[in-house]
């Protein structure tokens, strides 16, 4: 056990000097790849955007007190990190603040978030920015499938070697078809998602949490020279009328008799979110101990059978719990991403949740799942929903591609 890791529920609701704490946690819009809002704009643009947010939402933040920053991004060029150095510079961060881009596929966001995290619990540095970012319009071309790949993987005696390239949809089918979750089931499970952001989105129950994203936007794809500018405000994916007759309506998107469709499946979206972090002690000594809304209190991930990489969540959320010694019942809100109704339905099955407390303002297949972003797109609308209905401790968690899951909990100040 690491020392600055607090086991249990009353130690982790303390304040202790030492704990690492958010004082913002904020993101763009998520808006759906090739049609939506940001179809036009760059990963690390919108990435631009939540950092100057960032530093706008603590303006009594010195920048110069920023030693690092960690941002997650699966696609992006080069790994993203020469264009994410850029966009933190152009933003107005020093150049002594360090940066660097993290990719464990679709947990990235978090694990920036954590890796600032443990940089902060270790001494290593005072003051971090977590995030992610995204723009699957751009970078999706080989839908995340290894464009080049060593023969001797693609054709290894090791089964789950192979299967790391599986794609996910057929990955999903398999979770479906083990663990039976019927179509209806999935079916259901999406069209709650999109009724509850909707509503979510209609009380303006994620407006602590967007940014405004002022871009370009090309109208007409065979004009391209025509250009408007448009301000982004809000999520453009979430289909208020979405239901689950509707959505029995389609057909399986992976395999001619599979049950994962494009309206149980996860949307394919860009976005961008980032966390301003830093010691308690810190916060203090700088005199912006009002400013904190949240610590993080642990993270775990754990590995699993890439071809069903979905119940990551369900291997990653009990080792997180043994890990800082909270029960289930303790946690008040789980944010648990919804890469596919299949998935998800049986990790909240398997961990024995109530439903009504995952993921209240609906998940990605409402609201998109923008690969290294999610993670701080979680972030962001836990610990205002936390604020909202009074609970202290809530969990993030996610599946991850070639069979992971990553979990972390987060404290409510």
């Amino acid at each position: 056990m690491a020392g600055f890791i607090q086991k249990g529920a009353k130690n982790i609701l303390q304040k202790n000097p030492n704990d690492v704490v958010f004082l913002s946690a904020l993101r763009t819009p998520v808006t759906r790849a090739k049609k939506g809002g940001f179809k036009d704009a760059y990963d690390h643009e919108l990435l631009t955007h939540v950092l100057k947010a960032t530093l706008a939402a603590t303006p009594n933040l010195d920048p110069k007190m920023i030693q690092d920053i960690q941002i997650g991004t699966v696609l992006s060029e080069l790994g993203g990190s020469k264009a994410g150095r850029m966009a933190a510079v152009h933003a107005g961060y020093p150049e002594t603040a360090a940066f660097q881009t993290v990719n464990r596929a679709c947990s990235s966001g978090l694990a920036a978030i954590t890796g600032i995290a443990h940089s902060i619990a270790v001494g290593q540095i005072d003051v971090g920015v977590g995030g992610g970012m995204e723009s699957m319009t751009r970078n999706y071309g080989s839908r995340a499938i290894p464009t080049q790949l060593w023969d001797e993987l693609k054709e290894s005696p090791v089964k789950d070697a192979r299967d790391c390239i599986m794609s996910m949809g057929i990955t999903a089918e398999n979770v479906a078809e083990r663990y039976g979750v019927s179509r209806e089931d999935q079916d259901a499970f999406a069209a709650r998602s999109h009724q509850k952001a909707a509503k979510a989105q209609k009380e303006g129950l994620f407006d602590k949490e967007i940014i405004s994203v002022t871009t370009r936007w090309h109208p007409n794809p065979e004009t391209p020279e025509t250009t408007e500018e448009i301000t982004v405000t809000k999520d453009d994916g979430i289909r208020p009328t979405s239901s689950p007759e509707s959505l029995a309506k389609m057909k399986p998107a992976f395999k001619p008799d599979g049950t994962a469709t494009a309206g149980n499946s996860s949307q394919v979206s860009d976005g961008a979110g980032a966390a301003l972090m830093m010691r308690r002690s810190t916060a203090v000594a700088l005199g912006l101990e009002r400013d904190i809304i949240g610590k993080w209190a642990g993270t775990q991930v754990i590995g699993c059978k890439p071809d069903e990489m979905g119940i990551g969540p369900a291997l990653a959320i009990p080792k997180l719990l043994d890990y800082t010694g909270v029960s289930k019942d303790e946690i008040g809100v789980w944010e648990i991403n919804e890469a596919f109704a299949s998935q998800a339905i049986h990790c909240v099955r398997t961990l024995g949740i109530d439903e009504a407390l995952v993921n209240p303002k609906g998940g990605a297949i409402a609201l998109g799942h923008p690969l290294g972003a999610t993670g701080a797109r979680q972030l962001a609308g836990l610990l205002p929903e936390l604020e909202r209905q009074g609970k202290e401790m809530g969990v993030i968690s996610m599946c991850i591609g070639t069979g992971m899951g990553m979990a972390s909990l987060i404290v409510r100040e």
